[in-house]
């Protein structure tokens, strides 16, 4: 707003810059946050299901890999050759098999895609990932 100096007689013809700096900092930093957001890839919204108890009919066949890479087919300790053989055999045997793979956080990704191209190997398609659910909020 313009006022008048006391004495000049006149109104000032200045504009107040201090908003206008105020709003294009708040952009700017607006940008810098959302920016690398944006880079990051698509955004998918998953589906949710209440997943219900297995029927209990037949084990399921649980992959687990260790921290330190052991490979177990539900309790018994094997090498990615012979899980692939074992996993064969049981595959014979049955209409559609499903394999879950539990993995440790910490273990690279490769090492997780390559367990799967095995059990994919020995004729399984549907493999399921065993995950631990957070901590709810108290």
């Amino acid at each position: 707003m313009a006022f008048d100096r006391p004495g000049s007689g006149g109104s000032m013809n200045q504009i107040n810059v201090t908003p206008l700096v105020d709003v294009m900092l708040v952009l700017l930093v607006i940008f810098m946050v959302t920016a690398p957001i944006l880079q990051q890839g698509v955004v998918v919204d998953l589906p949710r299901a209440e997943l219900g108890p297995l029927d209990g009919k037949e084990l399921p066949l649980v992959v687990s890999l260790t921290r330190d890479g052991d490979l177990y087919l539900n309790e018994q300790k094997l090498t990615r050759a012979q899980l692939v053989t074992q996993l064969g055999g049981v595959v014979d045997g049955r209409a559609e098999e499903s394999v879950y793979v539990r993995a440790d956080e910490s273990l690279p990704y490769g090492e997780v895609v390559s367990v799967m191209a095995a059990i994919r190997e020995a004729g399984i398609r549907n493999v399921g990932m065993v995950t631990q659910l957070p901590p709810e909020a108290s």
